[in-house]
């Protein structure tokens, strides 16, 4: 067996949850200093990152806090880093980030 295919068959026993298309908060602050707010649609998410469903690009290595509502009170926010936007056939973008493990 190749380093590919260990590698394949690791990623496939990771840890791995189906977001259907559920609803997170997404908070970064652009190049300009200025703070934005996003309600946006997480298509998936394991161990190692996310991906989203966004109608708009972030750029790479741009900082994400992302906020998951719970059915009480309190929320569980993960804190990522772009690693990359691309534009979908529909005009949206499919944004992948990566959880960092040093916050």
């Amino acid at each position: 067996m190749t380093d590919s295919n260990s590698e394949g068959i690791e990623r496939r026993k990771s840890f791995r949850l189906d977001m259907e298309k559920e609803l997170v908060d997404i908070v970064w602050t652009d190049e300009k200093g200025k703070k934005h707010n996003k309600k946006i649609a997480c298509l998936d998410f394991a161990r190692g990152g996310l991906k989203l469903d966004c109608d708009e690009s972030l750029p790479a290595n741009t900082a994400v806090t992302v906020v998951f509502k719970s059915a009480n009170a309190s929320n569980q926010k993960l804190y990522s880093k772009v690693l990359r936007s691309i534009k979908q056939e529909n005009g949206w973008f499919e944004i992948t980030l990566v959880l960092d493990k040093n916050a």
